[in-house]
C-alpha cells in the first residue's frame, strides 16, 4: 500500500515536534519494513519549502502562508495540489490526518480518508477549561464529515471526542500508537543516577511539571537524595513569555537545587535519557494516549503516570507502575515517596511493565491491527 499522512511534525532539523512526530517516526518505520510506501505532506514555519527523503519516508513540507485570515485557504490549496501530484505518480491507497486535517483538503477520488485521533481542539479545550473556539470546532466537524473512517489512539480520546462530534456511523476502531520495544529495551543499571527521577515532555502546565516541582519539598523530607531531571521543548504563553522562565520565578531556591532542566533530545537518544532515571515520572493532566510512559516501561523502568484519561489503559496501578492525581502536588509527592520505599521491588515491577507494553503496544500487533482496518475500509 501507499499511505500518505497530512502532518507537520515529522522530526527534521529545526522542526518542532511532539507525540505526533514520535508516532510518525515509529509507525512509518514499521510500514516501510513491511514493504509499504509512506509519504508526508504538511506546512511548517520555515523560510523555504522542504523536500526530503528520510529513512524511506518521502517528506513534502511547504512554507506556511503568512496571509492573515486566509492561511487556511492557501495552505490547503498547496497540500491538495501536492497530494494530487503524488497520487498521479504513485497511487495513494489511504491518507491520514488529525481531527481537523481534512476540513479544506481536496483529494482524488478513490483515496480512503482516515482520521487518526491524536486529540483535537474540542478534546483539549474541555480539559484545559477553555471555551471551544467556533472556527476550530467548525473545522473539526467538517473534517469528520468528509472522512471515510476513524482510528482512535485510546478509548479515552474516542469517548471524550464523541461528546462534541458525532462520528458513530463512521467505521471506527481503537488502535494504540506503537512502541519500538527493541529501541526501548532494558539497559545497563550502572547508568542509573541514585535518587533521580526523569521527566520528558514539553515544559508546560498541562504536562504537570509545575505540580511535580512543587512536590519536591515533601519528597526530600524522606529522600533528600531526590533530584528531578526534566527534558523538554519550550512552550510560550500567547503573549510570547516563556513558560519555563515563569515557572522558575515560582520556585524556591530549595526546590531549584533539586531540579535540572535540560533540552529535548532526538528520538533515538530517548532511551539514554530514561536509562539515567531511578524512576521515570510523567504527571500530565491529560493525554490522548501518552507515549513516554510506555516507552520507559518498555525499558523496565518504575514509572509514575497520570490516573486521569488513558492512564489506567497503560498502567495497572501498583502492578506494573503507579498512577497518581497529577493535579495535586501532595499526591504526586506521596506517590513518589511510596515508590522509593519499594526499591526492592523495582526489578519485578519493571519486568511486568515491559510485559504489559509488549502485549499492548508491540509494533507487529499494532501493524496488523492497522492493515486489517485499512483493508476493510478499502474493500
Amino acid at each position: 500500500m501507499h499511505i500518505c499522512f497530512i502532518a507537520n511534525e515529522f522530526p527534521l532539523p529545526d522542526i518542532s515536534y511532539g507525540g505526533i512526530g514520535t508516532f510518525l517516526v515509529s509507525y512509518s518505520k514499521i510500514l516501510i519494513e513491511y514493504g509499504h510506501s509512506v509519504s508526508i505532506v504538511g506546512t511548517v514555519n520555515s523560510k523555504k519549502d522542504i523536500i526530503e527523503k528520510k529513512n524511506g519516508v518521502e517528506i513534502f513540507y511547504f512554507q506556511q502562508s503568512k496571509i492573515k485570515g486566509l492561511k487556511w485557504f492557501f495552505n490547503s490549496k498547496k497540500l491538495s495540489k501536492k497530494i494530487s501530484i503524488i497520487h498521479k505518480n504513485k497511487p495513494i491507497d489511504v491518507i491520514e490526518a488529525q481531527e481537523a486535517g481534512f476540513a479544506f483538503i481536496k483529494t482524488p477520488i478513490g483515496i480512503r480518508k482516515i482520521i487518526r485521533m491524536h486529540g483535537g481542539h474540542s478534546f483539549f479545550a474541555e480539559f484545559e477549561g477553555k471555551k471551544i473556539n467556533f472556527w476550530k470546532f467548525f473545522q473539526e466537524k467538517k473534517s469528520f464529515k468528509k472522512c471515510d473512517a476513524v482510528i482512535a489512539t485510546s478509548e479515552f480520546v474516542k469517548t471524550q471526542t464523541l461528546k462534541h462530534i458525532n462520528f458513530e456511523k463512521k467505521p471506527q476502531t481503537v488502535i494504540n500508537n506503537p512502541i519500538l520495544i527493541d529501541l526501548f529495551s532494558p539497559q545497563d543499571k550502572s547508568k542509573i543516577i541514585f535518587g533521580s527521577a526523569v521527566f520528558a515532555g514539553t515544559i508546560c502546565e498541562k504536562k504537570g511539571i509545575r505540580q511535580l516541582c512543587l512536590a519536591i519539598p515533601k519528597i526530600i523530607e524522606e529522600f533528600p537524595e531526590f533530584h528531578l531531571y526534566a527534558y523538554g521543548r519550550d512552550w510560550f504563553f500567547p503573549d510570547g513569555r516563556l513558560y519555563k522562565d515563569w515557572l522558575l520565578d515560582q520556585l524556591s531556591e530549595s526546590i531549584l537545587r533539586h531540579v535540572t532542566f535540560l533540552k529535548p533530545v532526538i528520538y533515538e537518544e530517548l532511551p539514554n535519557v530514561y536509562a539515567k532515571g531511578e524512576i521515570c515520572i510523567f504527571p500530565s493532566h491529560v493525554e490522548v494516549q501518552g507515549l513516554v510512559a510506555p516507552e520507559a516501561m518498555s525499558m523496565q523502568k518504575p514509572v509514575i503516570f497520570t490516573k486521569f484519561g488513558p492512564g489506567p489503559e497503560t498502567i495497572d496501578d501498583e502492578i506494573n507502575g503507579w498512577l497518581c492525581d497529577t493535579k495535586s502536588s501532595d499526591n504526586i509527592a506521596d506517590t513518589v515517596i511510596k515508590v522509593f520505599k519499594m526499591r526492592k521491588n523495582f526489578e519485578s515491577i519493571g519486568k511486568l511493565a515491559r510485559k504489559k507494553v509488549i502485549n499492548k503496544f508491540e509494533p507487529k500487533i499494532i501493524y496488523n491491527q492497522n492493515i486489517s482496518f485499512y483493508e476493510s475500509i478499502i474493500k
